[in-house]
């Protein structure tokens, strides 16, 4: 039996290097490809079969940690790797303690990517080693660990729920999105509430964008 893996990246260059690196790792891999994260999310409904992500951190659709906890509630199941411009071991941490198997930088080299890849592909984490120090030794001064654990206890329709929230949607807008009745959508954010010990909308939409993250692409030096 095959094993079929997702890429799902913005940048055409980089899925190639990707495809060349399973292709060294899997005699038999059916390997897909997505664009942005609805993409990714078509592909993982129309495959039920997929073992494996290779998630950019920043590409369309994607803030940050955002697609990564929004594909681990709602594809538990499915084994998630992060790749990303973005080598900073808090970034790496905070990707691991979401729910990533691994973390590969988009800097590494083929023959790096490719043991990458086989380490992941045997089940067992993979941090470049130049920064597995480093990110063992960062505590959770910041309480992530323990938002990931909460965010992780949402079911796939919360999560939804809580993104429109986050995005300033009303109750009602929410019902007609995922048509759905408004009382349904009050009983979600009751959950939520709950779920992720907060009190009101406000610090709901606060605790989803701790999960975005700056794109070092987009930043302009001055």
């Amino acid at each position: 039996m095959s094993t079929r893996v997702l890429i799902a990246d913005d940048h055409p260059l980089f899925r190639t290097a990707l495809v060349q690196a399973l292709s060294g790792c899997l005699v038999d891999a059916d390997i897909l490809q997505a664009r942005d994260l609805p993409e990714t999310f078509e592909r993982l409904g129309a495959c039920e079969d997929i073992d494996l992500v290779l998630l950019d951190l920043h590409m369309p659709g994607n803030q940050g940690l955002t697609g990564l906890a929004s594909l681990r509630c709602q594809y538990p199941a499915v084994a998630v790797v992060v790749v990303s411009a973005n080598e900073d071991p808090q970034v790496i941490r905070r990707t691991l303690d979401h729910g990533a198997a691994g973390f590969i930088p988009k800097s590494s080299s083929l023959d790096e990517l490719t043991e990458a890849l086989k380490t992941v592909l045997e089940c067992r984490q993979w941090v470049p080693p130049h920064l597995a120090r480093a990110v063992a030794g960062i505590d959770d001064a910041g309480g992530d660990r323990e938002l990931a654990r909460r965010m992780a206890a949402l079911t796939p329709q919360q999560f939804r729920v809580l993104a429109m929230v986050a995005n300033g949607r009303l109750n009602k807008q929410i019902a007609d999105d995922l048509e759905i009745q408004e009382r349904t959508v009050k009983a979600h954010m009751s959950e939520i509430f709950q779920k992720l010990a907060v009190r009101n909308r406000t610090q709901a939409g606060i605790a989803f964008r701790r999960l975005e993250l700056i794109d070092p692409a987009s930043r302009v030096e001055l």
